[in-house]
């Protein structure tokens, strides 16, 4: 199946080399491109992509307030958000995740990486830069920007989606869940979707914020 795209970012030329990269294998299409935050979300409530490619830095409205709107209507529930930049800070990859995205890559990624990163945020796993992600999690963790999570909500897992959901978090695909436990793959898909509902996580790299917010994983040596 086809997966919608919208392009937003404030340069023409770096819209015009994602559409060719991403149309020319015909597992994509382009529904719109937008030059600013702003028009981002204009364009999300018109065309509802699967999946938009949004840059962070941006006039009218920056890539993570686009993000937080978009990802804060219900209308578009079903829409995701793959962050693309040239900064690798991680105040940004945190940003950007709080505000609801569901990947983060920069802009320097290899074309092949590109599209699969697409086709695995479409599909409503999470997605990060393997560069960025251990910073991530020791972010995550730190103690300024932990949050207090009602442990109610975290007691709702059974001790298995509690283990999956720490896997998950670890950055652990289905297949790799599946493996580690000893499960089928629809199995391990079925108790991460359980958990994911309990928590009100929307995608699977909610699931991972939750994760760490809430204290169910903690930070790894380093």
């Amino acid at each position: 199946m086809t997966v919608r795209l919208a392009l937003a970012d404030d340069q023409a030329l770096v819209r015009a080399g994602f559409r060719s990269l991403l149309e020319g294998t015909g597992e994509f299409e382009v529904v719109g491109e937008a030059g600013d935050g702003r028009a981002a979300v204009g364009l999300a409530r018109r065309t509802r992509p699967d999946v938009i490619l949004m840059d962070i830095r941006m006039p009218v409205l920056d890539g993570i307030a686009a993000t937080r709107e978009i990802c804060g209507d219900e209308r578009l529930a079903g829409v995701r958000v793959l962050v693309l930049t040239t900064f690798e800070v991680d105040e940004y990859v945190f940003a950007a995740l709080r505000a609801g995205a569901s990947g983060f890559l920069l802009k320097d990624v290899e074309p092949a990486e590109l599209r699969r990163a697409v086709g695995v945020v479409a599909a409503g796993d999470a997605l990060l830069s393997p560069s960025v992600t251990r910073r991530l999690i020791a972010e995550f963790t730190a103690g300024p920007r932990r949050e207090p999570v009602d442990a109610a909500l975290a007691g709702r897992l059974t001790d298995r989606e509690r283990e999956v959901t720490a896997l998950a978090a670890h950055g652990l695909t289905n297949d790799d869940i599946a493996r580690e436990l000893v499960i089928s793959v629809a199995t391990a898909r079925t108790h991460v979707s359980r958990a994911m509902v309990k928590v009100g996580a929307r995608d699977r790299a909610q699931l991972v914020v939750f994760a760490y917010r809430s204290g169910l994983v903690k930070t790894p040596s380093v």
